[in-house]
């Protein structure tokens, strides 16, 4: 009786927790910026204790970039997308791998890989958005 009662009347259904409906790819770019940023500031200052703060923030940069990236593949992204865009499994795949190297270095040609698949991401994005 009880489970009658509190059962749902509608049955809903939505991409995410909250269907706010706002995505987009500068989310990860604005942080892998800030990775390639911190790694070019790091290879420019020799003070310990700023490389390490350095190193910090570079760390936490990437895994919100990663975070960002993961968001539109699982929540944005639908089966028409892969459906037309065969590639984007891969590409978000190699994107995330880019970004976790870009984390475990100092080297800014890493946080510009990244950059660099996150581009590519943003061009399938926009032109889901279009069509």
């Amino acid at each position: 009786m009880l489970s009658r009662l509190f059962a749902p009347k509608v049955q809903v259904s939505a991409h995410c927790d909250l269907p706010c409906g706002v995505y987009d790819p500068a989310q990860a770019r604005i942080e892998a910026e800030s990775v390639k940023a911190i790694q070019e500031k790091y290879q420019a200052n020799e003070d310990p204790h700023f490389r390490t703060r350095s190193t910090v923030i570079k760390e936490e940069r990437a895994e919100l970039a990663k975070h960002h990236v993961s968001v539109l593949w699982s929540d944005y992204f639908k089966p028409p997308h892969f459906e037309k865009y065969p590639e984007l499994h891969q590409l978000v795949n190699d994107t995330l791998k880019a970004i976790s190297a870009a984390k475990g270095s100092t080297d800014p040609a890493t946080g510009q890989k990244a950059l660099d698949y996150i581009a590519q991401i943003d061009k399938i994005f926009w032109e889901t958005k279009r069509g």
